[in-house]
Order: structure tokens, then C-alpha cells, then sequence
């Protein structure tokens, strides 16, 4: 195993390429020299100490034992800032990183040729006349959620964003020596900025505070790069995309949960839903309102060589007829340039859309949008590049965000409906909660009457058991506001296994809904269903839940055949393999056919967000992966292949199921297990990193089953232990279930489901380290449960290997290996810091002094930690 260890190493080595291997050189540089100059050459020192230590530990040149004692004899303050340094350069790697797979990307696109997994791929394998008839009913709805996974403060996210502008700065080419000095020495700046920036949150994040962190992400890169994707189709489609009509239309819708969610968050109100679609519509005016003024101060040409079409002159007339002094005005900045004209005299409608002066207001997007197809159909006669080039863009930035930019979706819990309405039938005075309940539907019909019911018509039910539980809702909105309830799509949430089985007979249940069969009507029989992959892979185990999930959309596929409805299942998947992540496009190509049907909904949550939508590039280059995928799995051809495949290896699929669930239930159903689990892992102390503004747990104090433990400090909670067991557990009993590997191989090779499942689970054993896990089973006291643990590890480990044919862990993912096997060794530097904070914790007895200390240099490592797995829940 040692040997093994120090080969992969030095293969990972080996591989780094130079422009990444000078990156992560360059930063980890200056940030010793910030180390040195603040703390001073012997901290340096003891860092360089620690790291090499931690090095020679993985070649079998130096001892747990000898770590340890290394650790425990250093003063806590000196080992918090051991744990801070250590924190900073893993988020100074992972931005080396990102910068390396930017520059990939980039290069991909200037070879020529198709780029595998993108838009250009799918017309390539489709053909553009199939891949045309697809895009009909193509849609792609990301979802943002507030779960709190992101373990960094926005601070500390800034901080970054800044010296990656730097770098891209100090790395471009051309630059003379003095400009690269300077540049060199604005990033010293910022990364001396970065370690005298706190990392832990000093206080609770609120619902609002989430609001505005999404928009970051929306002002920096949604905004801009959904055109670009557009374009990117257009292009492939037919040759001469921006001169002439495009061939694409807008696919992709966004929602949020953020605000809206308040299931188990009773920070989230009605106020607060209310002031979240508030700040989302001034985000996305002011974005339109500067894009809109942009193009419109470019837009040059003058009636010579641009004549305004005669419908364009009339509507400049009737302005000028309406508001004189707006349009005299931009008449005398731009003479003679009718269509600059009218594009700032559209601008300045959109502000006062966003001031809510109504005398110059658009009522609605579709206003906006005939204003700026006028312009365009005026400049389609002679200029049509200026027709379809940026102001297509805008057309499109209009007709997916409106005037919301995300549909605001609010999500409660069944019970809370159950106990409003049982409150309301008797009668008196009604609880808080209830009343809160009623002004949440207020709310939504306000929305609704403001931006339109796309703005917030989606109402999701948590823990839905049966068709009453849809009913409810609706209910609900009666007492609310009577006759003039706002419309509502409820969506029943799937997330036991039971609940999972039970879901097509909730779904027939709800079509004797009346208020349902007139959605039906009214929306050419579409509906919606979430399944939730969080609980039940927290009650099933991860292999168990992958399989139920599949079977699951299997028969809501046949149901929905059945019953003429066109069914989208809306994924409620989370960042880490434990909560269903994992590679988004496989993800898609792994469902059950009939099951996409040119529609995918899913959320994204916490780091993911930033992870997949932080750069333009990045999030280009995903965004094409999932509409690859989705238009892949709903063509015939690859519907009918995946399908034979499920049929074939279905009773292996079975017994995979079973004997995973028995497994995993004989660990996490042991009496005393919650206990133990709460001993050897952070999980107590991870409420007080204030993710966000969602309680970590159902109830008050340790939990006393799993139902009590949410799934997202569940799963980060593991990931500190380096144990990674939700990623994995169960899944070797279920493949030893089987028996026979060339079968287990087959399924393999032809089944995309459990291509993925096998593959996300090697993921997850190669981010788990045996010997480092070790130390934290021991902290339980219950060696029969860490011997549990471990040996299903082992057996996992080994049959995964033997079915997939590789010699070593992530053996044909070169990339993800390299980055693995190079971070390893700093996790394992974090982790003995966690480990001594743990220790002394929960067996001594430090003063209240040091036991905030000790916590401190938890949480720290805590954040080091996720950052040098790049995961968290």
C-alpha cells in the first residue's frame, strides 16, 4: 500500500502540467512570504515542518504516532495558524486550478474540430433537423437553493475573485518586465489580504444576506453567458448565425429556492419572500437597463445607411408625442441615428421600471420585448448584423429572465399545512405559524400580480405521503384570499424510499384534485414531481437510493404515459456523491428513458453554485454539457439503448439494492450508532460555522436517529473524517450480493446508471484516506462499529476495482487523480490539527478559555478541510 502510494504521487507529479505546476509555485510562494512576514520566519518554519512530515507519512518515512506528537506539542494559537495557512493555499490551489481548466477550455476551442459534450457534439451525433425538432421542447431549469454547503465566507470568495484577476493579470502574455513586477506585486497584495481576512462567519447568515450572495453570481456570469450558450446552438444549427434570424430559441429558465424555502428555516417568511423577488428584480432591471444603454450608445448608424422602417418611426413619434423632453433629448445627443434613439429611449422605460415610475414604465416583459423586436425588424432590412448580434442577446437576456430572473419556487413541509388547516376548521384564534402560512400565499398572489404568475406560481410539498397533502395547499389558498387565490402549481416532493414506491398512486390521487385537472388544462397537461436524493440516501445508503430513484422514474414515466400528462421530474440533488451529485451531463444520461424528454430541472446548492457558475467560461462550458446531455437522452436512439440495458440487468440491479440497504441499515440502525457518530466526526461543533440561515438539525440537542440529522451535515460532517461513507457504504455487500463479476462487469460497460454509480463511488473512496479515518473511528469507543466501517471499505474498495478494471482509484480520470493525490498529503496536515482539537474536546477537560480556542482550530480545519476536498455537504 505504501509503495502504491508513493507511485501514485509521483505519477500525479509527473503529470502536472507546467503552466499549472507555475501557478500553484507562484502562489504558494508569495503566501509564504505573507506567512513569514506576519507571523514570522519560525511559523514558516513550523508549517514547512508539518508539511513534510505529512509527505514523508504518505512515502512510509515518518509515523501517525510521530505527527501527532509534532501537533499536541505546539500552543493552540500557533497550531490556528498552522490550520489557517494550510486553509489559504488550498484555496489558492484550487484557483491555480480553475485557472488551468480555463486555459484548457480555451485551447479545446481553438483546435478545430467538434468539442466533445458540446452543443456543436449534439448536432454532430443528432443531426441538425433532429436536434431542431428537439429544441421545440428543449429546457434546462437550474434551481439555486440557500442549503448551506459553501463553508467559505463571501469575504473570503471576494478575496479570491480578486487575486484570480490578478493572476490572469501577472500571466498574460506580451507584458513588459516593469508591468509584470507590478502585477506580481498587486497580487502580494491580495493574498496578504486574504490571510488577514477572517474565515469563520462571525455571525448567523440571514435568508436576505443568501439573496444577495446568488446575485453575485447572477450580476458576474448568468447574465452574460446564457447568450452566449444560445449562440453557441444557433452556430450549430446553420452557418451565418448573427445574420439572420436565429434558429435557437431561449431554453433556459432559472428558479430559486432562496427565500422561498422555508421548510425547517423559520427564518424565512413572508416578508422575507416577498423582499427576495424585490431584490432579484432590481438586480436583473439594472442588468437589462445597462445592457440595453450599452448597445443602444453603439448603436451608430445613421438613417443613410439604417432607415428606420416605418413601423419604428411611428413609435419614436408616439414617444416623442408621450414624453417631449425624454425624446427631444436623445434626439439632439443623437441625430439622424433613429434606432440609438429609440434603444435609450427604451433604457430609460426600463429604469423607470425599476424606480416604479409608472407614467414610463413597461407593465410587463413582453412590452419590453416588442420594443426591442421593432428595433430589430427595422434593422433587418439593411443591417442585419446589427439585427442579430448584440441585440439578439438582449432578446434573449429579456425572454429568460423577464422582469423576475428566477422564478421564486416556496417550499414547507406537509405537516405545517396539516396542522394550519387543522387549526382553521376548528376554528379561534389562529398560531403564528398558521397565520405565517396564509401570508405566504398572500404573498405569492402579490408576486404574481406584480412580475406575473411565472415570477411564483410553484409550491412545493416536502414529505409528500398521499394526494391530501397536494389538496392541502390549495386549500390553503382559499382561506388565504378566497376567489382570488393566486395560481398555483403544487409539486409533490418524493423522498423516503416508501415514498418513492408510493408516488404514481399520490400522482392518480391528484388528478381528482379539481384544482389540478384545471392546471392540467390551462398548461396542455403538464405537471411536476421532485424527487429528493439527500434523504433518501441518508435513509437507503448510496447505492440503495441510486437504484430506488431509477425505479422510481420508471413508473412515473409509464404513469405519465398512461394518463396522456407530461411529467417533468424536478432532481433535488445536492453538490456532494452522498446527496446525488456528481457530474451533472452523466447525471442526465443515466435517467430512466422517456423519464427527460427534453426537460431537465435540478437544483444547484452552496458550493456548487460558485463552483459551476463563477466563471464565464466554466459555466459555459456546463451549461453545454447538461443541454448535450439532455438532448442526448431524449433522442430515440439512446432512449432505446439505455432501456434494453435496464431491462437486461434489472434483477442484478436488485439484488445490488438489497443487500447495499441491508448493509447500510445494519450500521446506521445499530443502537448507539448516532452517538458514536456525533464522537468521531465535527458534526456538534459544524452549527457553529453558520453556514447559513437553516438549522443544521431537526430538534435540539444530539440526534437520536438519522431522522433527526439533516442530510447536509451528514454527509460534510463524514467528509471531515475522511471516511466519505455516504458516497459509498453498502455499495461492496450489494456488488458481493451478485457474484458473478463478468455480469457485474456488463452492467458496467452498457448500463449508464450504474457506469455512474460506480464511477461516483470511486470518486468518493479515492477522497477517503483508511489511515487518517482511523484516528477519528477511534474516538467512539466502539471498535466494533469502526471495524464495520472499515471493512466495508475495504471490500467496497476492492470489488469496485475488480469491476471496473483498473488497477488504482480514479485510474482513467487523470485529472481528478492528479488533483487527489497531490492534496491529499495537506488534507492529512488539517486533519491531524481537527484531530487534536477533537481529542481534547471530547476526552479532557480544557477551561472555557481553551475550549474556544480548541474550537477555533476546529472550525478552521474544518474550512481548510472542505476546501482541500472540494466538497462539503
Amino acid at each position: 500500500m505504501i509503495d502504491q502510494g508513493i507511485e501514485r504521487r509521483s505519477a500525479a507529479v509527473t503529470e502536472m502540467p507546467d503552466e499549472l505546476r507555475h501557478d500553484v509555485r507562484l502562489l504558494g510562494k508569495l503566501l509564504g512570504q505573507v506567512i513569514a512576514e506576519q507571523g514570522g520566519e519560525d511559523l514558516l518554519a513550523d508549517v514547512e515542518r508539518l508539511r513534510k512530515a505529512v509527505i514523508a507519512a504518505r512515502r512510509g518515512e515518518a509515523s501517525a504516532d510521530e505527527i501527532t506528537a509534532m501537533v499536541e506539542a505546539w500552543e493552540i494559537d500557533r497550531a490556528v495558524q498552522i490550520a489557517r495557512a494550510f486553509t489559504c493555499y488550498f484555496h489558492l490551489a484550487n484557483l491555480a486550478e480553475e485557472h488551468y481548466r480555463i486555459r484548457t477550455l480555451r485551447e479545446r476551442d481553438t483546435e478545430g474540430g467538434v468539442q466533445r459534450e458540446s452543443l456543436a457534439h449534439a448536432v454532430h451525433e443528432l443531426g441538425a433537423d433532429r436536434v431542431a425538432e428537439l429544441v421545440e421542447r428543449l429546457e434546462l431549469h437550474p434551481v439555486l437553493t440557500a442549503h448551506p454547503t459553501e463553508a467559505r465566507r463571501r469575504a473570503v470568495v471576494t478575496a479570491i475573485q480578486r487575486i484570480s484577476g490578478r493572476l490572469t493579470e501577472y500571466n498574460t502574455p506580451g507584458r513588459g518586465a516593469s508591468e509584470r513586477a507590478e502585477s506580481r506585486r498587486r497580487l502580494l497584495e491580495e493574498i496578504d489580504l486574504l490571510w488577514r481576512t477572517a474565515h469563520l462567519r462571525p455571525s448567523k447568515l440571514d435568508p436576505l444576506d443568501e439573496v444577495r450572495t446568488a446575485m453575485a453570481a447572477f450580476d458576474e456570469t448568468l447574465f452574460r453567458v446564457v447568450p452566449q450558450v444560445y449562440r453557441s446552438l444557433d452556430a450549430a444549427l446553420a452557418d451565418g448565425t448573427g445574420t439572420r434570424a436565429p434558429l435557437a430559441r431561449p431554453f433556459i429558465r432559472y428558479g430559486s429556492w432562496i427565500g422561498g424555502d422555508r421548510d425547517g428555516n423559520p427564518n424565512v417568511t413572508a416578508k422575507v419572500t416577498r423582499e427576495a423577488v424585490q431584490i432579484q428584480a432590481e438586480h436583473v432591471l439594472t442588468a437589462l437597463e445597462n445592457a440595453t444603454t450599452r448597445i443602444g450608445r453603439t448603436l451608430t448608424a445613421t438613417a443613410e445607411f439604417a432607415p428606420p422602417s416605418p413601423e419604428l418611426k411611428s413609435a419614436i413619434a408616439a414617444a416623442e408625442d408621450a414624453h417631449p423632453e425624454l425624446v427631444s433629448e436623445l434626439a439632439t445627443r443623437s441625430p439622424r441615428e433613429p434606432h440609438r434613439q429609440w434603444l435609450l429611449f427604451v433604457a430609460a422605460r426600463i429604469a423607470a421600471t425599476r424606480r416604479r415610475d409608472l407614467d414610463l414604465a413597461y407593465l410587463s416583459p413582453g412590452d419590453l420585448l416588442a420594443d426591442l423586436r421593432l428595433a430589430q425588424d427595422s434593422l433587418a432590412r439593411d443591417a442585419a448584423r446589427q439585427a442579430y448580434g448584440e441585440l439578439q442577446h438582449l432578446i434573449w437576456q429579456v425572454e429568460t429572465f423577464g422582469f423576475h430572473l428566477a422564478e421564486l419556487e416556496v417550499r414547507q413541509h406537509s405537516q405545517v399545512h396539516a396542522a394550519a388547516l387543522e387549526e382553521i376548521r376548528a376554528g379561534g384564534e389562529l398560531s403564528e405559524r398558521t397565520e405565517e402560512v396564509l401570508s405566504t400565499i398572500r404573498v405569492i398572489g402579490w408576486i404574481q400580480e406584480r412580475f406575473g404568475v411565472r415570477a411564483c406560481s410553484r409550491y412545493v410539498v416536502s414529505f409528500t405521503r398521499g394526494a391530501a397533502d397536494v389538496a392541502a395547499v390549495y386549500e390553503l389558498a382559499r382561506h388565504a384570499l378566497g376567489t382570488r387565490a393566486p395560481v398555483l402549481d403544487v409539486v409533490p416532493l418524493f423522498e423516503s424510499g416508501q415514498d418513492l414506491a408510493n408516488s404514481p398512486d399520490v400522482l392518480s390521487g391528484m388528478l381528482d384534485i379539481p384544482q389540478v385537472r384545471e392546471r392540467l388544462a390551462a398548461t396542455g397537461r403538464r405537471m411536476e414531481v421532485m424527487l429528493g436524493y439527500s434523504d433518501s440516501a441518508k435513509e437507503l445508503g448510496p447505492a440503495a437510493a441510486t437504484l430506488r430513484l431509477y425505479e422510481a422514474q420508471e413508473r412515473l414515466t409509464a404513469w405519465a404515459a398512461e394518463h396522456d400528462v407530461r411529467l417533468r421530474m424536478f432532481h433535488g440533488r445536492g453538490g456532494a456523491l452522498g446527496r446525488g451529485g456528481g457530474p451533472a451531463n452523466r447525471a442526465v444520461l443515466a435517467q430512466a428513458p422517456g423519464s427527460v424528454a427534453g426537460s431537465f430541472k435540478v437544483t444547484e446548492q452552496g458550493e456548487v453554485i460558485f463552483a459551476r457558475y463563477g466563471h464565464l467560461a466554466i459555466a459555459r462550458r456546463h451549461m453545454e454539457q447538461v443541454a448535450n446531455a439532455v438532448l442526448l437522452a431524449s433522442s430515440v436512439t439512446v432512449g432505446a439503448r439505455t432501456a434494453a440495458a435496464a431491462e437486461r440487468f434489472r434483477p442484478l440491479a436488485e439484488r445490488v439494492a438489497t443487500a447495499s440497504e441491508s448493509a447500510y441499515r445494519s450500521l446506521t440502525e445499530a443502537p448507539g450508532f448516532p452517538e458514536w457518530f456525533s464522537l468521531v466526526s465535527p458534526l456538534e461543533e459544524l452549527g457553529s460555522l453558520r453556514l447559513g440561515s437553516r438549522p443544521a438539525r431537526r430538534g435540539l440537542g444530539a440526534p437520536r436517529s438519522l431522522d433527526d440529522l439533516r442530510a447536509i451535515p451528514w454527509v460534510f460532517a463524514w467528509a471531515q473524517t475522511r471516511v466519505n461513507l455516504p458516497g459509498w457504504y453498502g455499495l461492496g455487500a450489494g456488488l458481493a450480493a451478485v457474484g458473478s463479476l463478468e455480469e457485474l462487469r456488463a452492467a458496467y460497460q452498457e448500463w449508464p446508471l450504474f457506469n455512474a454509480l460506480l464511477d461516483n463511488a470511486e470518486m468518493s473512496l479515492a477522497k477517503t484516506d483508511r489511515s487518517i479515518a482511523e484516528h477519528y473511528l477511534e474516538l467512539g469507543g466502539r471498535p466494533d462499529f469502526a471495524r464495520q466501517v472499515l471493512e466495508e471499505y475495504d471490500r467496497t474498495r476492492r470489488l469496485v476495482l475488480e469491476v471496473t478494471g483498473h488497477t488504482r482509484l480514479l485510474e482513467n480520470r487523470k485529472v481528478l487523480s492528479r488533483a487527489v493525490q497531490l492534496r491529499d498529503p495537506y488534507v492529512d496536515a488539517l486533519s491531524h490539527l481537527q484531530l487534536r482539537a477533537l481529542r481534547a474536546l471530547r476526552t479532557g477537560t480544557p477551561s472555557d478559555h481553551e475550549r474556544e480556542r480548541l474550537s477555533t482550530l476546529l472550525l478552521l480545519s474544518v474550512n481548510g478541510v472542505a476546501a482541500g476536498l472540494q466538497n462539503t455537504g
